[in-house]
């Protein structure tokens, strides 16, 4: 399963809108035995946004538990203009980079995406649903 950044974000900050969710994810994801990938971008993204609304100290606890439970990768200079490719493809859409990326990387690794985002479907990637 690659993450978005949606879930990882929601599962940190208890005034999110997905925060039960995504809570209730992480322990669908536990029971089942079912690896959490995430791309170097989508770190940074999440970092930077948990960093920013919930302070250092949040954000430093929230990267530890994601280097400890998840598995950490870079996408390939090739996912980068793949992804640039396919915010070309939907420019009626407010895709971001991000993730572009994290579509591409998914397709590439035939792995479904952990998100709460439309754009995943709208750009026809696999999507991992809750129950």
């Amino acid at each position: 399963m690659l993450a978005d950044t949606g879930p990882l974000y929601a599962a940190v900050d208890p005034s999110d809108g997905h925060h039960e969710r995504a809570q209730g994810d992480i322990t669908r994801l536990n029971s089942e035995g079912l690896g959490v990938a995430v791309a170097y971008p989508t770190l940074c993204e999440c970092y930077s946004l948990v960093l920013y609304k919930l302070g250092a100290v949040t954000a430093q606890g929230w990267l530890g538990e994601i280097e400890g439970g998840s598995f950490l990768m870079n996408p390939t200079p090739e996912d980068f203009r793949e992804a640039a490719g396919l915010i070309r493809g939907y420019q009626d859409q407010a895709l971001s980079m991000f993730d572009a990326v994290t579509a591409v990387v998914s397709r590439r690794l035939r792995m479904p995406v952990w998100t709460y985002d439309h754009h995943f479907d709208v750009v026809r990637v696999d999507v991992w649903r809750d129950a």
